[in-house]
């Protein structure tokens, strides 16, 4: 004889939801936790925390627009080759015009 639980069962009787059909559905479908903080002393705003917490598979994120750690160098390699070339790129165009540079200069020194 079983005698009944005092805690309810959040997903119903016989369901057989588990955490990984739980974890399953929220990669699939996405959540967002969003929140304030604020602290204010005498109706003078001191301090504003924003937070927001976007839990979702990498398709999903992609899917609502998404993909920021797709452009940040400290994630993604192909971004850190991207900024570097473009570093590379910025600097020869740099040297170039200082090697234009260099000849009037010369010039401007010897009359």
């Amino acid at each position: 004889m079983s005698t009944p639980s005092r805690l309810p069962d959040p997903y119903g009787q016989g369901s057989g939801a588990n955490l990984a059909d739980i974890l399953e559905r929220v990669l699939d479908k996405g959540i967002v936790i969003a929140g304030d903080i604020r602290i204010n002393l005498l109706d003078i705003e001191l301090l504003t925390i924003k937070l927001r917490l976007i839990v979702a598979s990498v398709d999903k994120a992609k899917e609502m627009g998404i993909d920021w750690w797709e452009d940040d160098p400290a994630l993604s390699s192909r971004a850190r080759r991207n900024e570097l070339a473009r570093e590379n790129t910025e600097l020869r165009e740099r040297l170039a015009r200082l090697e234009e540079l260099e000849p009037r200069l010369a010039e401007e020194e010897s009359s």
